[in-house]
This record gives structure tokens, C-alpha cells and sequence, in this order.
């Protein structure tokens, strides 16, 4: 979303909004407890793109395009997780942004 900056006259300019992508690997208890689904619909809410799917070892991986502020809002609901998940570690990683994704996928 543009953010717009005041330039102390009547008229506004408008700044555009820098994407970032992120890696993020969560561990914990979050493989057959609807993690995905929940990661999903939160990402759908606030506008991420990317994708979440699960990961032979246990854990859930997701990857996410957006503005800093929304993915830092994602981040935190990725924290908290569906009722019946436990979340014990989220490791964060910087990515390139792509034009890759259109809307927010399970795989």
C-alpha cells in the first residue's frame, strides 16, 4: 500500500511500497494440527504472498512477499499459530523478491 508523505503544501506525494521477501522455517508442534490452513487465511487477511508447506523433518515452511510492516504483522500470527499447535522456534531468513507468486498457496 502507497504510503503518502506530506511536503508541507497542498499537494502530496506518494511513496511507493517496497516489497521484501521472507523465508521463515517454523518448529514445533505444527504438522497435522491445521497450521497451514491457519497460515493460509492469515496471509490471505493481510495480503502475503507465497507459499506454506510442510517439511519431511517436522517443521513448516513458509515462504512470504510483502510490505515490511505486514509481513512483520504475518510473522507474529505465524508465532501464535492454530489453537491445538505449540510453536517453539521461527527462523527468519531474507529472500530476493520474485514475481512468483500471485496469491498465497499450501503445497
Amino acid at each position: 500500500m502507497p504510503v503518502l508523505l506530506s511536503t508541507g503544501c497542498s499537494k502530496l506525494r506518494v511513496k511507493p511500497a517496497v516489497l521484501r521477501a521472507k523465508h521463515f522455517l517454523i518448529r514445533g508442534r505444527v504438522q497435522g494440527v491445521g497450521y497451514r490452513w491457519f497460515a493460509q487465511r492469515a496471509a490471505e487477511r493481510l495480503g502475503v504472498r507465497g507459499y506454506v508447506r510442510n517439511l519431511p523433518g517436522g517443521e513448516v515452511e513458509v515462504r512470504a512477499q510483502a510490505e515490511d510492516n505486514i509481513l512483520a504483522d504475518f510473522k507474529q500470527e505465524l508465532s501464535h499459530g492454530p489453537h491445538a499447535s505449540r510453536v517453539s522456534e521461527i527462523v527468519e531468513e531474507d529472500l530476493p523478491v520474485t514475481d512468483d507468486y500471485s496469491s498465497f498457496l499450501i503445497r
